[in-house]
């Protein structure tokens, strides 16, 4: 059968439950889709559905991959708020000295804003770049020293460099280090665990990449942001952060999905992190849901591939709740 094929059976069955036919329409987009591993769905307060079809369960630890990303450009919210940094702040007033010499000198215009959206307008280091940048000695260094391949605040270029910048910036400005960032400001209050992870030569961790988190822990982060910062009766993200990160600033030349702060947002009203492989979180205001999904790391999810299939089941048996 065919991929909308078997998402669309069980949801045109005539005689089962919507409950049935939801959990059935996820039972076969695991089987027609093997690097697929888990979804949780919750709307409103209502958990809807959660299930490992392959992979560690719920609750082991999964790489969030390229979610971290987001989760980046959270800490960014939150230091903009207790008045660490300023959106329009630049590199050259937040951190100085992480600016090469040599550098083109519109690398010390480059603001946070402009990082955390993914228009620092420097030459990408993800792709067929990142190997390389991985590679070298300073990865700051690297990505600021890269050729300008367009204004800054112009078009999207997809680069975990850029927001690898950006998470050393805040750790230059807050003095605490991106663990110290991501566990005091968003593990402690959601009630999450946040382990280390990469960290770069010169000992910044590596913002855009490698974080991992539970899949629960992940659903609970599109819940705080579904609605508008609060966890637990708690504004974890500022509410004009959580506003103000999902307005549309650029276009992904590869998905097409718009683009805010760290958040892509679909012409269905979804905004979601997506990590390589398949790793999505992902909140829809409107109709008051969250859902969270796990794949295999390893296996890519292309745009018309694999994670257009994820998609089609966002908007589909998820939207369908």
């Amino acid at each position: 059968m065919q991929r909308r094929t078997l998402l669309a059976s069980a949801l045109a069955l005539p005689f089962v439950s919507r409950a049935w036919a939801q959990d059935d329409s996820f039972a076969a987009f695991a089987e027609a889709h093997g690097q697929f591993h888990a979804i949780l769905v919750r709307k409103g307060d209502t958990l809807i559905h959660e299930k490992a079809y392959r992979g560690s369960g719920l609750d082991a630890l999964a790489n969030i991959k390229s979610c971290s990303k987001s989760m980046v450009a959270l800490l960014l919210g939150c230091a903009i708020d207790r008045d660490e940094v300023a959106l329009d702040a630049t590199l050259g007033d937040v951190a100085p000295r992480l600016i090469p010499s040599g550098a083109d000198p519109q690398v010390a215009d480059i603001t946070l804003g402009d990082l955390a959206s993914l228009r620092a307008g420097l030459e990408r280091t993800s792709g067929p770049n990142y190997g390389a940048w991985v590679a070298s000695s300073n990865w700051v260094r690297d990505a600021l020293s890269r050729p300008m391949v367009a204004e800054p605040g112009g078009r999207m270029l997809y680069s975990t460099g850029s927001t690898h910048v950006l998470g050393a910036a805040l750790a230059e400005a807050t003095g605490l280090t991106l663990l110290e960032q991501a566990r005091t400001r968003l593990g402690r209050p959601l009630g999450i665990d946040i382990p280390p992870w990469t960290r770069d030569p010169q000992g910044f961790y590596l913002g855009g990449n490698q974080m991992a988190l539970t899949p629960r822990a992940m659903l609970r982060v599109a819940l705080t942001m579904r609605d508008g910062g609060v966890w637990d009766g708690t504004q974890v993200i500022p509410a004009n952060w959580a506003e103000t990160s999902v307005q549309p600033l650029t276009r992904s030349p590869y998905s097409g999905l718009s683009y805010g702060y760290g958040w892509f947002l679909s012409p269905t009203g979804w905004a979601l992190a997506r990590g390589y492989g398949g790793q999505i979180i992902a909140f829809h205001a409107d109709r008051d849901i969250a859902a969270a999904i796990t794949s295999d790391p390893n296996r890519p999810a292309r745009s018309q591939g694999y994670f257009g299939a994820l998609m089609d089941l966002l908007d589909g048996p998820v939207l369908s709740v």
